[in-house]
């Protein structure tokens, strides 16, 4: 007698760190399928920054304890011309990370460009590309909000392995030529 194959679902709460919005994705992988669970952000209001990095290190724990992810993937800080935004920036990375590892959940992190190849094929796409390929991949009726969808986004690419988009066809016989992904004819 043969015994029966459990697929067990892995939840991942994927985040796109920011000081007055930080978006949050909730997907679930089911072998090498993803379900869309939840997205929204976590707004601070303007005041004082110590205040500011609680609120989202106390969001990021709130929707953890919602929806009990497995693990997180996070985008990483980008170089900005303005130093000021940029330690702003990654002193909010840090608050939303605090509030993953405090809760002992494993942290992935990923460049902006990792995730936008992992998502639309292309790492320079523009965010309206990035909403609407996460509309289709996770099959939602209407575009998720910039930061919702760049979190969402996040979250596709940990549960791609992150390498992209050529990662998940590699198993279908894709190649490469001039930076785009064909399958081969009898992998359709």
């Amino acid at each position: 007698m043969k015994a029966a194959s459990t697929v067990v679902a892995t939840r991942i709460l994927g985040l796109d760190p920011g000081l007055r919005i930080t978006g949050f994705g909730v997907v679930d992988k089911l072998g090498t399928q993803l379900r869309y669970v939840a997205s929204g952000c976590i707004r601070t209001r303007d005041g004082e920054l110590p205040g500011r990095l609680k609120t989202l290190l106390d969001g990021v724990r709130e929707v953890a304890a919602a929806y009990t992810p497995d693990q997180v993937a996070i985008e990483k800080v980008f170089v900005n011309v303005n130093p000021q935004s940029t330690l702003l920036l990654g002193q909010a990375r840090g608050a939303v990370i605090c509030g993953a590892v405090s809760l002992d959940l494993p942290v992935h992190e990923y460049t902006a460009l990792q995730v936008k190849q992992a998502v639309v094929g292309y790492g320079k796409a523009a965010k309206e590309q990035v909403q609407h390929m996460v509309q289709r991949l996770l099959e939602l009726d209407g575009h998720p909000s910039a930061d919702a969808a760049d979190a969402l986004a996040c979250a596709i690419c940990h549960a791609h392995g992150g390498q992209g988009l050529s990662g998940t066809l590699a198993a279908l016989g894709s190649r490469r030529r001039a930076g785009r992904i064909l399958v081969a004819p009898d992998a359709r």
